[in-house]
């Protein structure tokens, strides 16, 4: 996988999902943690690390929620039915409060009411929002443990990892994008409040942290939702400085888009990312139809993670369809290297065996 990642051929091609949810672990993996079922499977591990990141979309994302003496999220659960959680919050600061509210599932946590309702609430979040800070040592106990049964991920701290992408979890999409219209100078001020706090994440916790590569971006920069000017003006210099300085400290980075990108590919490339991920096809949200195009410009010069329609042929596919699309994806994302063929995103019901055809596909892909 690391050979892969520095954009070498390993002896065959690295397969492996995007991240394992908990509730498929209870369903159909006899409650197995994560690197026990990518060993049951014969998949690659990629493990992500979860604590302190602050995604608010895992399920029971509450417990990472972080908290300071001028940011107090008080939380009031009013449905704690696991398949209906409905949590809402008031975040306290000395200079007034604002609230946000969410529901949530066993497989996702989504948000109902967003925090930024006025202009003027970038103000509290310039001058009251908390950082997290990672305990290395454990991060470094869970490295150990994986071994070289897989790597080890992370993220860049926030909501989402990229800036705009973490400012669409805190006013809704259709909202930045008219901000992002109509007053500019103020999504951007909101921006730079976001990158100030990850830099700091980043210098904080990550340098001398035991990752093997970091999460960046998010689904709100996909070419299916802003357009590429817009991603150019509002994402790209953004990415540029995260990237830079987990370069600086000694880590790599994968930019993550899980939605369409096949307009936007000389972006990623300019923004100094080591990976890109999701490849997704258009069987789950994406527009890549041809991984011979993305090969074209990222080959060589980008990691490739993804590719794999997880609903349509992961999970819906039999053995042969699975094996198929793996051989389809060797050859046009992976056939020089640099290549890491994964489910582009998340699954609650892919069979085991169907995991396991996965694995054996991958295993026939040799360089």
């Amino acid at each position: 996988m690391m050979r892969a990642l520095r954009r070498e051929k390993p002896d065959r091609l690295p397969v492996t999902i995007h991240q394992w949810q908990a509730c498929h672990l209870e369903d159909y993996m006899g409650g197995v943690d994560a690197l026990d079922a990518f060993k049951a499977c014969g998949l690659d591990a990629a493990i992500q690390y979860f604590e302190a990141m602050g995604q608010f979309w895992i399920p029971n994302a509450e417990k990472y929620a972080v908290q300071s003496a001028e940011w107090r999220d008080e939380m009031v659960v009013v449905d704690d039915d696991p398949e209906h959680k409905v949590i809402h919050h008031t975040v306290v600061t000395p200079g007034g409060s604002l609230t946000y509210k969410t529901m949530a599932n066993r497989k996702t946590t989504w948000i109902t009411e967003y925090l930024i309702k006025r202009p003027e609430d970038v103000e509290l979040i310039e001058r009251y929002m908390p950082v997290a800070r990672l305990n290395r040592e454990a991060i470094a106990r869970e490295y150990d443990r994986i071994g070289d049964a897989g790597i080890l991920r992370g993220f860049v701290w926030g909501d989402q990892a990229g800036c705009w992408q973490h400012a669409c979890c805190l006013m809704a999409e259709q909202d930045m994008i008219m901000a992002a219209i109509d007053t500019p100078d103020w999504v951007h001020r909101l921006l730079r409040a976001l990158l100030e706090r990850k830099l700091r994440f980043i210098e904080g916790s990550l340098d001398g942290a035991k990752f093997d590569i970091i999460e960046t971006g998010g689904g709100a920069g996909s070419d299916t939702l802003i357009s590429p000017a817009m991603h150019r003006e509002f994402c790209q210099p953004y990415d540029r400085e995260i990237h830079r300085a987990l370069h600086s400290v000694g880590q790599l980075s994968t930019y993550h888009t899980c939605g369409g990108m096949m307009h936007i590919l000389d972006l990623i490339l300019g923004n100094g990312t080591d990976a890109s991920e999701t490849l997704p096809p258009p069987g789950v949200g994406g527009n890549i139809t041809d991984p011979a195009k993305v090969r074209a410009v990222f080959g060589g010069r980008v990691a490739m993670i993804g590719g794999m329609d997880q609903f349509n042929i992961l999970t819906l596919g039999n053995r042969e369809q699975i094996r198929d699309e793996v051989f389809r994806l060797f050859e046009g994302f992976g056939k020089d290297g640099g290549y890491i063929c994964a489910a582009s995103d998340h699954f609650f019901e892919t069979p085991v065996e169907n995991l396991r055809a996965f694995a054996a596909a991958g295993a026939e892909c040799v360089y």
